[in-house]
Formats: C-alpha cells, structure tokens, sequence
C-alpha cells in the first residue's frame, strides 16, 4: 500500500486564514480538518464536510462543498533533466473557488494557478487553464527541451475518458494491462478506450508518481503525447 502525501495547505476565506494539512493517497481520497471540521472528496473543488449538517456560519458551500475560498499548497514534483539525471521540484498551485452563481448555475469563478519552481526559475500556466491536466501541459511546455515532468499525468499508461474529466484525478492508470493499453488508437473498435477503459488498474491524481512510470509518447493511447499539440 502506497503511503499517503501530505501538503501544507493555506486555507483563506473571508473569515480569515489558516495554515492546515491535506493528506492524500494520490488517487481519489483527499482530507484535512479546518477550524475544527473534517473535509474530504476526491478533488480540491469537491471537498465536503463529513461531521453531519455543514457548519455553514463558518464556511461557504455549494452543494455540499466548500467554496467562496481560496486553497494554497505545494506538491513535490520531479523533473528529469537530460544529462543530469532528476531534479527535486516544487508545484505551488493556488485554487480559488467563488462564491455560488445560482441554483444549478455552480460557482461564479473557479480559478487555479500552478507554479512550477525548478533550479531557482520559474514556470507558470496560463490564466485560462482550470485544470491542472491543462495547466500541467502549459508548464511542460516552458521547461527547457531537455527537461520532462515526471508524474503520472505524463506517464505512459495514463489516460482520461473522451466524456472529460473535472479538475484533477480522473486520470486512469493501465499499469496492470500495459499490452492491451499498447494496442489503443482511438475512441472506438476492439482497441478503442471504450473498449480498454473497464480493464484500467485505478484513477489517480496527475501529480502522483509510482515505480511503473515511463514518459509518454507520441503515439500512445487516446489522448495523444505530453504535451500535446496546441492547435
């Protein structure tokens, strides 16, 4: 069993801020306690209270989650560098949910900023990504040419369903079936993801990395190389 992460978590809403820890297992189970109440989901924009009714005088929430905040924290991230073997680097991501827009309208803004801090530079994705599988291509793609993320958001046996996905995990890992995952070429027919995405071994996170992990090529899978091809 894989031991669980922990991230350093700076959690700000208009009541004030507070330094708390997030533990995760890098896959579909995220939790931490604030101001004395236990949260968990499986993503940062989903995380629910889980001692009874919401304390809603001292949160925000839609539809059962936090929102109208702001979520800081840190995620270790390598970075192998051709020639010089792996590099230790540091994802500073920043997530801030806005306040609810309406009954089934969701939140009026939903913002991330990830910062990839490597050998004293800096990497940051665009504004308009609100995903980290975006935001994490947009940072590959500012590195210099010798250097790739190591994660599984671009690892070899990863991929996501053609419905889509939210804003991180979601992410299917094939490392148990490699030689069937090697045969997929689109949506589908017998290689299509359709037809492989029952065989997956579990979704994870794209910031987690396990011992299986290969870099990504061209031609692996439904969704393509890392980083894609921007149109």
């Amino acid at each position: 069993m894989t031991k669980p992460a922990y991230w350093p978590v700076r959690y700000t809403d208009r009541h004030g801020a507070q330094d708390v820890v997030f533990e995760s297992d890098g896959r579909e189970v995220i939790r931490a306690t604030i101001r004395g109440v236990l949260f968990e989901g499986d993503t940062m924009d989903d995380l629910g209270a889980l001692s009874g009714e919401p304390p809603e005088q001292a949160f925000s929430f839609f539809d059962g989650a936090l929102c109208s905040c702001l979520l800081e924290w840190e995620v270790p991230i390598p970075v192998e560098v051709r020639g010089s073997g792996v590099r230790p680097a540091v994802l500073h991501c920043a997530l801030r949910l806005g306040a609810p827009a309406g009954p089934r309208k969701g939140l009026d803004a939903e913002t991330l900023t990830t910062l990839l801090r490597l050998d004293g530079r800096e990497y940051r994705n665009a504004d308009d990504q609100d995903d980290f599988e975006d935001a994490l291509h947009e940072v590959q793609r500012q590195l210099p040419r010798a250097a790739r993320l190591k994660a599984c958001v671009s690892c070899a046996w990863s991929d996501y369903h053609p419905v889509g996905h939210g804003l991180m995990g979601g992410l299917a890992c094939f490392r148990d079936v490699k030689e069937l995952y090697r045969q997929v070429d689109g949506k589908h027919g017998p290689h299509g993801i359709f037809a492989v995405w029952p065989s997956r071994t579990e979704f994870v996170q794209e910031t987690w990395l396990c011992g299986e992990f290969e870099h990504r090529v061209a031609d692996r899978g439904y969704r393509g190389p890392f980083p894609y091809r921007r149109l």
